[in-house]
């Protein structure tokens, strides 16, 4: 008898690149000419953070600043989840989070995608924060795999393919 294949699905961020990302962004905005006298900084404080500025500009380009450094530390910027600018005082404010594993709507959603498009002998259970997929082909999920490579909810990743 045929032994079941089987992957997990899961969507993780490796903190100390984040940690790194934003210490390189913080050096950056201080070093920078056109953030001098702008007051810029990027707090971080496990997985989220805030980006403070005296104008909406300047805070919009601290965060864009932000996400070329998470970029370049190969951190996807579907797991970064930005606010908008918000006024409070004399400075702007955007408040952000890093966002780790699969809620229950984008589990449901992946599994969806996974029966409808994905060969007929593959299964998706969702377990907490991951799913589990399985079937008796270890072809049928590497076709899986390559389905969800461009899933646009979260960034995915395929680990414990045994």
């Amino acid at each position: 008898m045929a032994k079941e294949s089987t992957f997990d699905i899961v969507s993780e961020v490796d903190k100390q690149e984040v940690a790194n990302a934003v210490n390189q962004a913080s050096k950056e905005i201080q070093q920078r000419y056109d953030f001098k006298g702008t007051g810029a900084t990027i707090e971080h404080n496990d997985s989220s953070l805030t980006l403070i500025a005296n104008a909406e500009a300047r805070v919009n380009a601290t965060l864009d600043v932000l996400q070329s450094k998470l970029v370049r530390r190969g951190i996807s910027l579907k797991a970064l989840e930005a606010e908008e600018p918000v006024a409070q005082g004399k400075q702007f404010k955007i408040n952000a989070v890093i966002k780790e594993g699969i809620d229950q709507t984008t589990a449901k959603k992946i599994s969806k995608i996974i029966r409808d498009d994905g060969p007929k002998s593959v299964k998706a259970t969702i377990q907490g924060d991951q799913l589990r997929v399985s079937s008796k082909s270890r072809d049928d999920l590497q076709t899986t795999i390559t389905l969800l490579r461009d899933f646009e909810d979260a960034p995915l990743q395929f680990i414990n393919f045994k």
